[in-house]
């Protein structure tokens, strides 16, 4: 693997938008990008200077490290439908789907690997910005290893090592430190609705909200931080709250009473809900 790798991109989505801009600010050389859409690689293209549209193929023979960013149903596909010889590298960005569906690839020699950034690309813009600091999950041997943990750290990320196996464990964690946040504000935000406050209006509150809990995680830890009537084994609150749910349709009130549930042995941990408060709560909110 060459020390400054001709970079392209097998699809020209979000993600590879957002790596291709990041690469290249960072001197790296992005120089090709291919997709199905050559609206899409021509915009990704425009956005990286040195940086062509082409078809796949042609960005691979152009290209060192090829970073196949298509759909994960699409990846072993399409890897398997292009010719690939030593000294090339096939790399995916999929969280959840292992490195094997790039075998296409490996049984011609290239080397293969993985590379996912766990962060939200829902914008490129936004994502890129949020890329310092962020894990990069990284598989794959050798050289590429090496040439990817490089790559990674140019970014600002933070790279880790993952086993054969454990990706799609890996990908489900970020379900809860992400989206699934997003399903508890959206939650929040319908609450709000039912006494009279828009979730124009609602949200950027809950949000202030949330980043003061995060910044406080952060700082803390996930039990030092643990704040709230639960932590502080108040009954009473919890009661008044489960009387309120009781009213709503039975799956806001399921949804509380598991996250409830999951709540106490933090509490526990932290030391702030004795045994038998503990035992009172789950009484009160049964398990979930």
């Amino acid at each position: 693997m060459v020390a400054s790798p001709r970079i392209g991109f097998v699809g020209a989505g979000r993600v590879a938008r957002a790596l291709a801009q990041g690469f290249a600010r960072h001197g790296e050389h992005v120089v090709a990008v291919a997709s199905r859409s050559a609206l899409s690689a021509e915009r990704v293209a425009r956005e990286v200077p040195g940086c062509a549209a082409m078809a796949a193929q042609d960005a691979v023979d152009a290209c060192d490290v090829v970073f196949v960013t298509v759909p994960d149903g699409a990846i072993a596909g399409t890897a398997a439908g292009l010719r690939w010889s030593p000294g090339k590298a096939a790399v995916h960005t999929s969280g959840a789907t292992e490195i094997t569906a790039l075998d296409g690839a490996a049984r011609q020699g290239a080397a293969i690997g993985g590379l996912h950034p766990m962060q939200n690309f829902a914008d490129p813009a936004v994502a890129l910005a949020g890329l310092p600091g962020c894990a990069a999950a990284i598989e794959a041997e050798g050289e590429l290893l090496a040439t990817l943990d490089r790559l990674a750290c140019s970014l600002g990320m933070k790279p880790i090592r993952l086993p054969p196996g454990a990706r799609a464990l890996y990908h489900c964690s970020g379900s809860f430190a992400a989206p699934f946040i997003g399903v508890l504000l959206h939650e929040a935000v319908k609450l709000w609705a039912r006494f009279g406050v828009s979730a124009d209006e609602a949200l950027p509150l809950l949000v202030a909200l949330a980043r003061g809990t995060l910044d406080s995680v952060a700082k803390d830890g996930t039990v030092q931080s643990f704040a709230g009537p639960i932590s502080r084994g108040d009954t009473g609150t919890i009661a008044r709250h489960l009387a309120a749910l009781a009213k709503l349709p039975p799956e806001t009130l399921a949804l509380y009473r598991a996250l409830a549930a999951r709540a106490i042995p933090i509490a526990e941990a932290k030391g702030s809900l004795s045994a038998e408060a503990a035992a009172t709560l789950h009484a009160l909110i049964g398990d979930g």
